[in-house]
């Protein structure tokens, strides 16, 4: 068989599977050549878990084929996936958390570190640390640290790497950046295209479109569970993809802007966290949605915290409705009628294994009662109707946050604060790990709260994202202001530049707390 002639190193053809009534995927294709990275994407409940899971042998097809390197598969279970050189990166870190980082990448193959039923824990350390450096040079990780002591993004990397040591002929990789830095995404990127080279398939899963963009050969969308195009995301601009993914028009993502800009709601003063940032200003009034931007290390995550009292400031002052206020605690922040919703939503700002109802009313409760009681028919209505404003998927009110999608638990988080009746809301990558749909549902919520007169701050590095939704653009570069704008009359090219400080120094003397009047 000639070269160009060999099969390619997976094709799944007319997938189809059911649970009960609902049909997760209809006749679903995917093709995936060898030595390629093949995009995989779609909103949450496209197919995208299921056809995976039928890869990794946990799910049966009810119908359709599977074939690898060519070779009819049937009754796949995970150990002959495995065998076959298919190696599955899940989006939740399936780690022991009291092994060590050397133990937990080679568990499994410790055979290889001893006899005589002895460890040699001291070359396996060593070789732990040759493979990190090897796949993810530059990053340092403490190798004799145990899991649970590792940051999410470390623990993700012990992942990867754990994958990549048994020498996958396919590597499927489920959301893996969701929570790396810019930095280890690109040294990530570097090692998939390195693999690539080699002649290894990579099978990439993410919501990020240009992600999809910069690493992918070819990219299937799937939509209701069927696959609805493959392409090139090289010559295919993202809003085809993203419209193919939602069935609309990228530009219908973001909603309108007719709201009424009214007083402050929120005004930062000089405000300084010495080594983060310095004598940021910015101002947010109600019915406004501002957006603040910039690479990490640019200090923009810090000094959100420090508005929301999460740290403490050493100058500067913070007004809310015009008045200045002292917030050094989360406590505080929320008894001035701020609300935070965080990055990670999961460990943050949702109680997992709580129900949408107990959630929603944790920061609220004396709305729902007196003298220690509730009372649960006003508690129940109240949570019921924010369930309907904010379209939460779920089956009822008293369904675990655990068992919510990414975007229905982030919706959860906002009900939390709407139900608060908080004045000013500080978000801080609000869409991360959420799919297009969702996405679309949040931006809405947000223009609807600020129509309601809140003022809105989002910290987000999606600059697409950012340009959609806000009024007003704040760039934070190395600790300070260095660009703010106007989102109607900029553009992410020109964003992008303040934020590596490409035009930093054409500008030196702009002032900190430069905000452009409406």
């Amino acid at each position: 068989m000639t070269a160009t002639s060999r099969p390619p190193a997976l094709s799944m053809r007319g997938i189809t599977k059911a649970f009960g009534p609902v049909k997760a995927l209809a006749d679903a294709d995917l093709r995936v050549e060898r030595g390629t990275i093949h995009g995989l994407v779609g909103q949450n409940g496209a197919g995208k878990s299921t056809i995976i899971k039928i890869l990794a042998g946990l799910f049966r097809p009810d119908r359709g084929t599977i074939e690898i390197d060519g070779e009819p598969q049937t009754h796949l279970n995970p150990r002959q996936v495995e065998a076959r050189g298919i190696h599955i990166i899940h989006q939740d870190r399936l780690l022991v958390p009291t092994f060590t980082v050397g133990e937990s990448l080679f568990l499994g193959h410790e055979g290889g570190f001893g006899a005589f039923g002895l460890l040699n824990r001291r070359r396996m350390q060593r070789q732990a640390g040759e493979a990190l450096r090897r796949y993810f040079s530059g990053i340092d990780l403490p190798i004799e640290a145990l899991i649970a002591d590792l940051t999410t993004a470390q623990q993700k990397i012990v992942q990867i790497t754990r994958a990549l040591l048994n020498r996958p002929s396919i590597l499927v990789l489920d959301e893996p950046t969701a929570a790396l830095n810019k930095g280890e995404v690109d040294t990530l990127f570097t090692t998939l295209r390195g693999l690539r080279d080699e002649g290894i398939s990579v099978i990439f899963i993410s919501h990020y479109m240009q992600e999809i963009e910069n690493l992918c050969d070819r990219v299937t969308i799937l939509r209701n569970g069927k696959d609805v195009g493959t392409v090139d995301p090289r010559t295919t601009p993202i809003g085809d993809i993203v419209a193919m993914m939602i069935a609309r028009d990228i530009k219908e993502m973001f909603p309108g802007r007719k709201r009424k800009i009214g007083a402050p709601a929120l005004e930062i003063r000089d405000l300084t966290v010495k080594g983060k940032f310095e004598d940021v200003s910015l101002s947010v009034r109600r019915g406004e949605i501002v957006g603040i931007t910039g690479l990490i290390g640019s200090g923009a995550k810090e000094f959100l915290q420090t508005i929301y009292g999460l740290r403490r400031a050493d100058g500067g002052q913070v007004l809310i409705g015009g008045k200045r206020v002292v917030i050094d605690t989360p406590a505080k922040a929320v008894a001035h009628g701020v609300a935070l919703v965080p990055e990670d939503r999961r460990s943050h700002g949702v109680a997992l294994d709580l129900s949408i109802r107990e959630n929603v009313t944790l920061s609220s409760l004396s709305r729902y009662g007196s003298m220690g009681f509730i009372h649960a028919g006003r508690e129940r209505s109240g949570v019921d109707a924010l369930i309907g404003e904010l379209d939460v998927k779920a089956a009822g009110r008293e369904v675990l946050v655990r068992k919510l999608s990414g975007g229905n638990q982030q919706k959860v988080v906002l009900a939390k604060w709407l139900s608060r009746e908080s004045s000013v809301y500080l978000l801080d990558e609000p869409t991360v790990g959420v799919d297009v749909g969702s996405k679309v549902e949040i931006y809405q919520l947000l223009s609807r709260l600020a129509e309601k007169g809140a003022g809105i701050l989002v910290l987000s590095t999606d600059l697409i994202e950012l340009m959609g939704i806000c009024d007003h653009l704040v760039v934070l570069y190395r600790g300070r202001v260095v660009a703010a704008l106007r989102t109607a009359e900029t553009d992410t090219d020109d964003v992008l530049k303040w934020a590596t400080g490409a035009q930093a120094s054409t500008r030196p003397d702009m002032p900190a707390a430069t905000m452009p009047a409406s």
